[in-house]
């Protein structure tokens, strides 16, 4: 690949020669790309190989000048790829130091693009609902009846003669009153629900304003509607309504619902509160930049619309639920977008862990089929990947990109900066629009200002498109190729619960890096959208003590749990702790932590060896022995689910937690073992002796197991038949 690099007018300091070293190419330095040395560009374009140019801000002008010179192949054919390495790296008060970590980020901009994800379509017909006060409607109409198929929506409650605002004078635009039950839905398929108990139905009303002039009370305006609270029923509207019949204080409220391809809402409180509403749902409140937004959007959104499906779901390895009984509900609970339900058919005892008021999927009235998983509609998920950051079993993984790509680009990085020299590296995780704006404004504060720092040398960003999407797997990963810290950065547009989720996650990955030893690596989640504040908060000391040094060969896999093995392997396998690492000692981690890792404490006084919980594991942590009454489990397999909890009739079993590394995690440890029962008759060896004595004594009193049938109990299958058959005090009760 042919690498250009420009020093933005000597502004930075570049060390071509270095560079060269650490990529193993040449390095063609510039200092004025974009305008004196453009021709240097498009000679470099005109070759049919790669081509990576170090600058982003005029990426625009180079793909013009690209178009524009012959020879150059087409995007589609030859795309030329652009990577930021000045506000990351080279304006900065350690640029000096930086070659290694502009090596890190040439590197992994020179990777190949990750394969493409399938794709989500929405088909949107441009008809729109606008919801809100009629002030508001009219202002809407407005912007939007130009381009779209407005329909209006009044909510606001009447306001008689002298408080209504008025409807607009011509009918242009059906408009409808009431209030909204329910809006579900995305782009261009939503259903939209709303009650109307006003005596004048709009739709009829020929706004002649013979009731306006004839209301005693003035209870109505020039909205058209009876302000029933001071409505004195005199009907004087209703006479001089006449003929038109528009009026009708007997008629019952009605319940209307229709299909929207898009909906502005303008309610001070808008019909869907969720920090991530569907696509085509706009609700801007009261901020006028907001709703101009929210208008020029609208203008846009007629036609096909495609985006990336953002996830993966493998049912097979979901634990939300078995045998009727509700597991792990974690990405249910923090999906911003409520676009995952449980598709579980419960006990009568447990309710899906979905929002009573849900308005985008209301809780069906009959339960359905049933089905152990869950259900991710892609047309609401917007992409967080959250829901693939706290899945303890990997059943739902991110796609954009995949994590095998993440990986290869982490590991890019971390192990480009290591070999170029640089110790210790930091990941810097940010969103790509935002995060990345966020950091270029810090940049650029350090080129103009001598007291502003600038991203440390040893701190490189990586863009996300979520910052969600990363969790404990690729973290302990990154620790496992020399990653000493892992910085994420949040500028406030993410949800409440993902900032939290992400904690735990750092709590749980932090615990088990400082178990093995490494007391220095850290894991911080930084919260701010001011540069200077993120200039402080990145350049303060770094803490002392152990951090992993010996980088590991491994890549990313496919499988979360199988990246997270792997990792903690090596970390084990190089812990300063040496106990930890031969397995004498185990590290405790958090409880409610959402920890994927852990063991089973089993009370063998209450375990009658019923084997249910064999049955619920989803991951195939518990075992039965055909050969003998004891339960076995492997401690590599187990992901915390609380299924063999939930699912112990005796309650004898509890979560523990924790991490032990050797071989004895992945062996089959028995946990509870029982002497077999064997028959009274033959001898053969069937159940425990715990479960025949307790069956016997609960039993005890019942008259149908009173003198032969209390013996049968304790015979096997075979011995129970013949023995009905030679007794001679033979009824049909006795029939097995």
């Amino acid at each position: 690949m042919k690498t250009l690099v420009c020093d933005c007018n000597h502004t930075m300091p570049l060390d071509a020669a270095a560079l060269s070293a650490a990529l193993g190419q040449d390095i063609t330095p510039c200092s004025q790309l974009c305008r004196r040395e453009i021709r240097r560009f498009q000679q470099a374009a005109q070759d049919a190989g790669p081509l990576l140019v170090a600058c982003t801000q005029e990426a625009p002008l180079f793909a013009a000048v690209a178009a524009q010179t012959e020879g150059v192949p087409p995007p589609d054919v030859r795309p030329i790829r652009f990577v930021d390495i000045r506000e990351t790296a080279g304006w900065s008060r350690q640029a000096k130091a930086a070659a290694p970590k502009i090596a890190a980020l040439l590197a992994a901009a020179a990777l190949p693009d990750p394969e493409p994800v399938p794709t989500t379509s929405y088909t949107s017909r441009g008809r729109c609902l606008v919801i809100g006060d009629t002030q508001s409607l009219d202002l809407a109409r407005g912007l939007l009846a130009d381009s779209l198929d407005v329909v209006l929506l009044v909510t606001a409650a009447p306001g008689g003669k002298a408080g209504a605002a008025a409807l607009p004078l011509r009918h242009e635009q059906p408009i409808h009153c009431g209030r909204v039950r329910r809006i579900r839905g995305w782009l261009g398929a939503f259903e939209v629900e709303w009650e109307s108990a006003n005596p004048i139905d709009l739709d009829v009303c020929t706004r002649c304003n013979a009731c306006v002039a004839a209301c005693p009370e003035e209870a109505i305006g020039l909205d058209y509607q009876v302000d029933l609270a001071r409505c004195a029923a005199h009907r004087d509207c209703v006479r001089a309504c006449g003929a038109i019949g528009a009026i009708d204080f007997d008629r019952p409220a009605r319940v209307d619902a229709e299909r929207f391809d898009l909906v502005l809402d303008l309610q001070p409180q808008p019909s869907i509160a969720l920090h991530q509403p569907p696509q085509g749902y706009y609700a801007p409140g009261n901020d006028p930049l907001a709703l101009m937004r929210a208008v020029a959007e609208l203008r846009d959104r007629k036609g096909r619309f495609e985006k990336p499906r953002f996830f993966q779901y493998e049912a097979r390895l979901c634990a939300h639920s078995r045998n009727a009984l509700l597991g792990c509900h974690a990405c249910i609970d923090l999906c911003s977008a409520q676009a995952i339900r449980s598709r579980a058919r419960l006990r009568a005892d447990q309710t899906p862990p979905v929002a009573e008021a849900d308005s985008i999927h209301p809780r069906p009235a009959q339960p359905e089929p049933f089905a152990d998983r869950i259900e991710v509609d892609p047309h609401l998920c917007v992409g967080c990947g959250a829901c693939a950051t706290v899945c303890p079993t990997g059943a739902l993984s991110f796609a954009y990109p995949r994590a095998t790509d993440m990986g290869s680009r982490l590991r890019t990085l971390l192990l480009t900066a290591r070999r170029a020299g640089l110790e210790r590296p930091a990941l810097l995780f940010h969103n790509q629009e935002s995060g990345s704006e966020l950091v270029g404004r810090l940049g650029r504060l350090a080129a103009a200002d001598r007291g502003v720092q600038g991203i440390p040398a040893h701190v490189i960003p990586v863009a996300l498109w979520h910052v969600a999407s990363v969790g404990t797997d690729l973290w302990l990963a990154c620790a496992a190729w020399g990653a000493a810290e892992i910085i994420v950065l949040s500028d406030g547009s993410e949800a409440p619960a993902y900032l939290e989720a992400l904690q735990t996650q750092m709590r749980l990955a932090e615990t088990l890096l400082h178990g093995m030893g490494y007391d220095a690596a850290r894991l911080r989640l930084l919260q701010t959208a001011d540069p200077l504040e993120l200039d402080a908060r990145l350049n303060q000391p770094r803490p002392q003590g152990e951090a992993p040094m010996t980088v590991a060969g491994f890549a990313a896999l496919a499988q979360k749990r199988a990246t997270l093995d792997l990792a903690l392997d090596h970390l084990m396998r190089h812990s300063p702790r040496q106990e930890v690492a031969r397995g004498e000692a185990a590290i405790a981690l958090p409880h409610g932590a959402g920890s994927p890792l852990g063991a089973i404490r089993v009370d063998t006084s209450l375990c009658t060896l019923c084997m249910s919980c064999v049955g619920a594991c989803p991951a195939g942590a518990l075992i039965d022995n055909p050969l003998s009454p004891e339960l076995r489990f492997i401690e590599n397999n187990c992901v915390q689910c609380g299924l063999c909890v939930k699912t112990c009739p005796e309650d004898a079993i509890r979560l523990e937690p924790r991490l032990l590394w050797g071989p004895q995690r992945t062996e089959a440890r028995v946990v509870a073992q029982a002497q077999p029962w064997r028959c009274v008759r033959c001898g053969k060896p069937f159940g425990t002796v715990q479960a025949i004595e307790q069956m016997v004594g609960k039993l005890a009193g019942h008259p149908a197991f009173a003198g032969a049938a209390a013996e049968r109990l304790k015979m096997c299958s075979d011995c129970r038949v013949i023995d009905l058959h030679l007794r001679a005090d033979l009824t049909v009760d006795d029939l097995p």
